[in-house]
């Protein structure tokens, strides 16, 4: 994450959860000291615009994304091409992320066409995070990213959770900040020339 000069350095934990504020109810300051893997705290997310215009038009129109999943694999983003792909930001603490986990995962296991990779924005140990995974599964894969330095050609979340939709070029489609459903997913790939909600994708003869 890259820091302005003023700011010292006992001030970067801070930092961090404030980035992070818009999954917390507003009046509630950061809980610093929330165990990793903690239960969720009851809060509400309110729908946010979109990052920052400015840096969002400083990333790529076709973003790299490779992380090893908490399950020990390789994910590679490029290896997507052909499907339509959703990046979801979140963290365990996140009462929103968790909210729309399951559906997430029945659109990954329900469209042939679409696949979910889970980003948990959040200083956890993969141990920890399998076990959470294990209370709540999911059917596709999840990797922890660095707080301090998250994947360079995505914009750094302002809030969880944050969701990107790329197409099957790669390019980023559509991005969500704040809770998102499978029929948003849904009607955001038929707005971009996908398939239309429950139809499934032309075969790839290529």
């Amino acid at each position: 994450m890259t820091l302005r000069p003023w700011f010292p350095q006992h001030s970067l934990p801070l930092l961090a959860m404030l980035l992070l504020a818009a999954c917390k109810p507003s009046g509630e300051a950061p809980d610093a000291a929330r165990e990793p893997g903690a239960p969720a705290p009851a809060a509400t997310a309110e729908p946010a615009g979109p990052p920052a215009a400015d840096e969002a038009a400083r990333k790529p129109e076709i973003p790299t994304l490779q992380v090893d999943t908490v399950d020990g694999t390789r994910y590679d983003l490029a290896a997507r091409r052909g499907q339509w792909v959703v990046v979801n930001f979140w963290a365990t603490w996140c009462a929103p992320c968790l909210k729309e986990m399951p559906e997430l995962s029945a659109l990954d296991a329900l469209r042939e066409h679409v696949e979910v990779i889970g980003l948990a924005y959040e200083e956890i140990d993969p141990a920890a995070m399998r076990a959470f995974l294990e209370k709540h599964p999911v059917v596709y894969p999840v990797a922890i990213v660095d707080v301090y330095a998250p994947p360079a050609d995505f914009a750094t979340p302002r809030g969880l959770p944050m969701t990107y939709l790329i197409d099957p070029d790669g390019k980023v489609a559509k991005q969500f900040l704040g809770p998102v459903t499978a029929a948003d997913i849904e009607a955001a790939i038929a707005a971009a020339g996908g398939p239309q909600p429950g139809e499934a994708a032309a075969p790839d003869v290529s």
